[in-house]
């Protein structure tokens, strides 16, 4: 690297800026010789069980805070924030707020994106959870509509907008954290650990729900507003949060930079603005991207959060009146086979490639939508204490099935479209735009195509997800054997230079 001389700083009449310079580029060898020594084995190694697990408990607290928030939507916040005429109304304006992350989360994939390719993935990995966790502990300290009227669900808003910001940022650096020190051949194996955040954050946070109106004797089809449960009970899986984030912060602090990217600033690659490089040198890659993750994310949150919504809400607008406790139980099962079938889709990305493979799964999803009305209409499902749970708990198996195998190799597909020196911003702005497009209006949307249209339009919205996914595929080329370290082509003009 260059070191400028002592010309140039007496020409500006500046010392510390000559100071300064001289010591990026001792920072910059610094960073050189941990590459080199991550690249030989030799120095300073973190154990390989640090990196899984730091990827993994990461994700999984900030899945917690998003599903306890999903959860809530559904069966809390329109009964305490969003007081209505009716009782879909009030689920609508609930939803609506849970969407508000989705628009969050590009923002905060730019500006996570902006510090993980400039300053390092682990101190950005840092910011994000403790963003997302703080915003999830001051929902559980809010005050409600029939406390403070309009403000209650104001505040509700923003703090579910920083949620959103802190995801915006998470996703994109667990992953990064994973696939740029992974083995040869191995990437797919490794990307999943992040993944397995989503099935074991959702365990925890409704299983934390569940076991809170079984205790309080909460029943979702008759609640009592000044019982237990809506009182105070809803607020301990949010105060909860401030434990498990400390935890995460503890094993985060203790990581070192990815040997890919020390090496990247070493050569110097590193760029001045991540956001304009990635949109000059990239672009294609995040409509790609965007896409690609288009369908996982539709039957993600149709599988989450509507189809909770539809199956405990009342048979007089059209669902399906189911307990609250009884279904959940069905979700808790099911996502055991999200969580099987994770690892799985790592193992069989890496032996046939992530485009066939993807191709193959969303092909699955697609012809999947068109089932929706033999599975859930009210006529064949049955209503209320009549309905065939067995049927119910088939659906949500092959659903969440679908989603492991999909969701397993989104972290490596991602990250692999994307330029070293750009990656975290490439990868979290397709990731997280892709949520806005598939995740933050398919609740409000199957939930308004179920009022007008009936449960079969649901599946129709699914399969039609699915084909844009698979179109984007087709497009793509594949990145299975692709060398990370050599992807790095930004303009000279945008290089950090020392």
């Amino acid at each position: 690297m260059r070191v400028r001389g002592p010309t140039w700083w007496a020409d500006r009449g500046s010392l510390f800026r000559f100071h300064f310079r001289s010591e990026e580029t001792s920072l910059v060898s610094t960073t050189t010789r941990e590459a080199d020594e991550a690249a030989t084995g030799t120095g300073t190694h973190v154990p390989r069980s640090r990196i899984i697990f730091a990827s993994l408990v990461g994700t999984s607290i900030e899945f917690y805070d998003f599903y306890v928030y999903a959860t809530a939507a559904i069966s809390v916040f329109p009964l305490l924030f969003f007081p209505a005429a009716d009782a879909s109304g009030a689920l609508l304006a609930s939803l609506a707020t849970f969407g508000v992350a989705f628009i969050a989360r590009p923002v905060g994939s730019v500006v996570f994106g902006h510090f993980g390719d400039r300053l390092g993935r682990k101190a950005t990995l840092l910011g994000s959870l403790l963003t997302m966790g703080i915003a999830t502990v001051l929902i559980g300290l809010l005050p409600t509509y029939h406390q403070i009227g309009l403000w209650a669900p104001a505040m509700l808003a923003i703090m579910r907008f920083c949620q959103g910001l802190g995801l915006g940022g998470e996703w994109s650096g667990a992953a990064l954290l994973a696939t740029e020190t992974a083995e040869k051949g191995k990437r797919a194996r490794a990307a999943m650990w992040p993944q397995l955040g989503a099935p074991i954050g959702f365990l925890f946070a409704n299983g934390f729900f569940l076991l809170l109106t079984i205790w309080m004797g909460h029943d979702s089809t008759d609640p009592q507003h000044d019982g237990t449960f809506l009182t105070w009970g809803w607020r301990v899986p949010f105060l909860a949060s401030a434990v498990i984030v400390a935890l995460g912060v503890y094993v985060r602090v203790k990581l070192e930079e990815t040997p890919v990217f020390a090496r990247a600033v070493a050569r110097g690659e590193k760029v001045k603005t991540p956001l304009k490089a990635v949109l000059q040198t990239s672009w294609r890659q995040l409509i790609q991207g965007t896409f690609i993750m288009l369908a996982t994310y539709t039957l993600f949150y149709l599988f989450t959060t509507w189809i909770l919504s539809y199956a405990i809400g009342a048979t007089e607008n059209g669902m399906l009146g189911i307990g609250y406790r009884q279904f959940l139980v069905l979700q808790l099962i099911a996502i055991l086979f999200f969580a099987a079938m994770t690892p799985v889709s790592g193992a069989l990305a890496d032996r046939f490639g992530r485009k066939p493979f993807l191709i193959v799964v969303t092909a699955l999803i697609l012809l999947f939508g068109f089932t929706f009305n033999a599975f859930l209409a009210p006529e064949t499902m049955g209503t209320g204490d009549g309905a065939n749970l067995g049927l119910m708990l088939v659906f949500l198996i092959i659903g969440m099935t679908l989603m492991g195998l999909t969701f397993g190799v989104q972290s490596a597909i991602l990250p692999e479209l994307f330029p070293t020196n750009v990656r975290y911003t490439g990868s979290a702005i397709a990731y997280n735009f892709s949520s806005i497009l598939g995740a933050a209006v398919a609740p409000f949307v199957a939930a308004w195509l179920v009022q007008n249209y009936g449960v079969a339009w649901v599946g129709v919205y699914l399969a039609s997800m699915a084909l844009l996914t698979l179109l984007s595929l087709f497009s793509t080329k594949e990145t299975r054997d692709l060398d990370l370290d050599t992807l790095s082509d930004a303009p000279e003009a945008e290089r950090v230079t020392a």
